[in-house]
């Protein structure tokens, strides 16, 4: 079996040098580089990876916290983080907190006991104090809305309230005037969909629109939960229906689109449906899907190369132009 002295004579290069190299020390050449990667293939080579995880203080593994990898949203986000990570030498642990504070803290341990060496939070359950707690132990990203800039760690956001409040001046200046609402958190007191909420509010207040309460929805997440919104709104009298509904999530339009068809109503004669995320599934629904579109895949190519630039004390500027949200104007409005 060959030995790390073994690559380093057949590299023609020290033995300091390849131990370097193993321990992903960032100041060897690329020429020097081939020279291990070559004499290790050609020798068949495997280092020791407890060994060199100890010498460097290191696991090579960053874990990418969601709420649940069930949605959409976050499985096409952990793919896009899973796309860079594999350009390094680190492995990604997915890690999911089904919405409970003692369940993310206890993840969020994982770092303190160095099983992982950095974190990217894609939600977020307990208060922002507690969580920069743990960035003494190695760092963290935080995704999601730009509220989140008001932390010192380093953040990932888009401007959720922006793109919700021009989701629904986009249905208002359709003529849309009566719109339903659905939001993943309780609307009230809830850090889930704050900054969608204050986007919703503000276009309906400034156009002299009132919030009706029959019509907000909230903890609505799935298909299901999209499904049975539109059974409740079937329930309601014809004249006391919305005209148009802010689904806040792709899943959850979907849901409504098949109960809606079901029972013969026409969308968006009847009622209109605009979604959020633009996953693949919006355009290939019956009635194909308006939504605002996310790009998840800058969201993925941001975080993880923040985070490799914090793990290599590296200086890394996000791209802010490419996380910008727009409408997809389609058949369902």
């Amino acid at each position: 079996m060959a030995t790390i002295k073994d690559v380093a004579k057949h590299a023609g290069l020290s033995v300091t040098t390849v131990s370097r190299y193993l321990n992903h020390h960032p100041y060897i050449s690329e020429e020097k580089k081939e020279k291990i990667k070559v004499a290790m293939k050609e020798l068949d080579y495997t280092p020791n990876s407890a060994a060199t995880q100890l010498r460097s203080n290191r696991s090579f593994t960053i874990g990418v916290i969601v709420s649940r990898i069930t949605n959409p949203y976050f499985a096409y986000l952990i793919d896009a983080i899973e796309k860079e990570v594999k350009k390094t030498n680190y492995h990604l642990l997915i890690m999911q907190t089904y919405d409970d504070k003692s369940e993310e803290l206890r993840l969020l341990d994982m770092l303190k006991q160095k099983h992982i060496d950095g974190i990217i939070m894609a939600s977020i359950e307990n208060e922002l104090n507690v969580i920069e707690q743990y960035n003494q132990y190695g760092p963290i990203v935080l995704t999601g809305d730009k509220s989140l800039n008001d932390s010192y760690l380093p953040v990932v956001s888009t401007d959720q309230e922006k793109a919700t409040y021009n989701a629904i001046q986009f249905l208002i200046n359709k003529g849309y005037h009566k719109i339903a609402y659905c939001t993943g958190g309780a609307f009230d007191n809830t850090k889930h969909g704050s900054s969608r909420n204050k986007g919703f509010i503000k276009a309906l207040e400034d156009n002299d629109i009132s919030v009706n309460m029959e019509w907000v929805y909230k903890n609505i997440h799935t298909i299901d939960d999209g499904f049975n919104v539109a059974k409740n709104i079937m329930t309601l009298p014809r004249e006391s229906w919305p005209r148009a509904i802010f689904s806040g999530s792709d899943e959850v339009a979907a849901g409504m689109v098949k109960c809606f068809l079901e029972n013969d109503v026409d969308i968006p004669k009847e009622i209109a449906i605009i979604g959020y995320d633009n996953q693949p599934l919006s355009e290939m629904l019956s009635i194909p899907l308006t939504t605002v579109s996310q790009p998840i895949e800058a969201i993925g190519f941001e975080s993880t190369n923040l985070l490799m630039s914090s793990l290599n004390e590296e200086k890394y500027v996000v791209n802010q132009e490419t996380l910008e949200l727009n409408i997809i104007d389609r058949k369902s409005t």
